[in-house]
């Protein structure tokens, strides 16, 4: 019984004390609006007496809205700082293509405005794959005999003269590059015009040999196709002597061997062959000299 008379009070006495209290904040905030220079003055009162010492009530409160803004601040770095990770790889992205763009255009800018024997011309081919090994080095093109392509054409890039057709199928050929062991070049260096043997070694610089005379060759000279032998035409740009760190004169070669995306292949035609021997090469019938018939007697009138 006692307990349900103590619940009897317990309520009313709840219900008692929300209404003072809204009654307290209803008079509260009637005042506080209340426009009055008395109203006024006891607000100001009220504020600098109370207000004051509550700052330490109010530092957790500050705290924790400065941790909210700086995780909302660091929350939108971090979201712009990603968004130009990606721009930036996109970027590069563009960039290397704009690179290869450009790249590609300069060669075809080159071919369209190289300079070369009106007697010659070319077929365009497309590089398949690299077919050499470590001892060889040679590319594939998409040309062959249906094509008209002949083994020992010369091959270039735009830029430079890039080897020579060594292999001839229907549909495909193979280029044996001027690095490769077995490609010799005749070639001639301006503006010294000396004659020299471009010989392969496996190397991105292959040496110069048979130089006539060493001297008047020197670092930057031009090196172009002699011509000599019929095995490439004259005047084929190869690139630019250097000296190596052997010390022996190399050519830093005019083609881009790092990129072979597609080649020109130059149609030469054939010197003409002799057929028969000529008066240039036919046997002397000329009698022998004199002198060689009376030594004979000479020498049995000395015996006499």
């Amino acid at each position: 019984m006692a307990k349900d008379r103590d619940e009897d009070y317990a309520g009313p006495l709840r219900r008692i004390l929300i209404a003072v209290l809204a009654l307290v904040l209803a008079v509260t905030f009637l005042a506080w609006r209340i426009d009055s220079v008395r109203v006024e003055r006891l607000r100001a009162t009220f504020i600098d007496r109370f207000v004051p010492t509550f700052d330490w009530a109010m530092v957790p409160v500050t705290k924790a809205l400065s941790m909210v803004e700086g995780f909302q601040s660091y929350a939108r770095i971090y979201e712009q700082n990603q968004e130009l990770r990606r721009e930036l790889q996109q970027m590069k992205a563009w960039k290397e293509a704009a690179v290869q763009l450009e790249q590609q255009n300069a060669k075809l800018l080159a071919q369209n405005q190289v300079r070369l024997d009106p007697k010659l011309t070319s077929v365009s081919g497309v590089v398949l794959a690299d077919s050499g090994s470590p001892f060889r080095q040679s590319v594939l093109l998409n040309v062959g005999a249906r094509d008209g392509i002949v083994d020992g054409w010369a091959t270039m890039d735009g830029l430079g003269l890039v080897g020579r057709i060594s292999g001839v199928g229907k549909s495909t050929c193979r280029v044996v590059l001027l690095t490769d062991t077995a490609s010799r070049v005749p070639v001639t260096i301006q503006p010294s015009g000396q004659r020299a043997m471009l010989t392969g070694d496996n190397s991105m610089l292959p040496p110069l040999d048979f130089l006539e005379n060493p001297d008047l060759v020197r670092p930057g000279d031009r090196v172009v196709s002699s011509g000599d032998g019929g095995v490439f035409p004259a005047g084929l740009l190869v690139g630019q002597v250097v000296q190596g760190q052997d010390r022996r004169l190399r050519v830093m070669l005019a083609a881009d061997y790092e990129r072979l995306d597609f080649l020109r292949v130059l149609r030469s035609h054939p010197a003409e062959k002799i057929t028969d021997i000529g008066p240039l090469v036919a046997p002397s019938e000329t009698p022998l000299p004199a002198e060689s018939d009376d030594a004979p007697e000479a020498a049995g009138g000395s015996d006499g």
